[in-house]
């Protein structure tokens, strides 16, 4: 199906665009929790960074995923409801800690993976129907 591919496709780009604009600011983004000491400015660059990697990360395995092996294998689903879930992971620690802060963009950032999350949670839903049913051995991964 060529809409579920291109939700893929589009999540995924999504996440890495996301990431490599999460990454590009740090240095701003750390000067503006000055003053502060050296080991606490490494500490903001490495969870800054990190999260910036962990979305161009679930993106590029996303893209990956859907390019070589396709939407319609198990592997595949598995990878794009743990792609999903993790989203979820990061957007509720990010609302947890974050997003409790006065500073408008880390507020914005639980929002900013819904759509990611669409995409890859209607493509997986119509990977496991495309036959009407998930895919054999899903059960033993995903349940019934």
């Amino acid at each position: 199906m060529v809409t579920a591919n291109l939700l893929l496709y589009t999540g995924g780009a999504i996440l890495v665009l996301w990431g490599a604009a999460h990454i590009t600011p740090t240095r701003g983004v750390v000067r503006g929790f000055e003053p502060t000491s050296e080991d606490n400015r490494r500490i903001i660059t490495m969870e800054w960074v990190a999260e910036g990697l962990a979305l161009c990360f679930i993106g590029a395995l996303v893209l990956l995923v859907s390019a070589l092996a396709g939407r319609a294998g198990t592997a595949s689903l598995v990878v794009y409801r743990a792609c999903g879930a993790m989203l979820l992971v990061i957007a509720a620690w990010t609302a947890l800690t974050g997003a409790r802060t006065p500073i408008v963009p880390i507020k914005v950032c639980p929002s900013s993976r819904r759509p990611s999350l669409c995409c890859f949670s209607w493509a997986a839903h119509s990977s496991a129907d495309a036959t009407g049913s998930a895919p054999v051995g899903a059960e033993y991964v995903l349940g019934d």
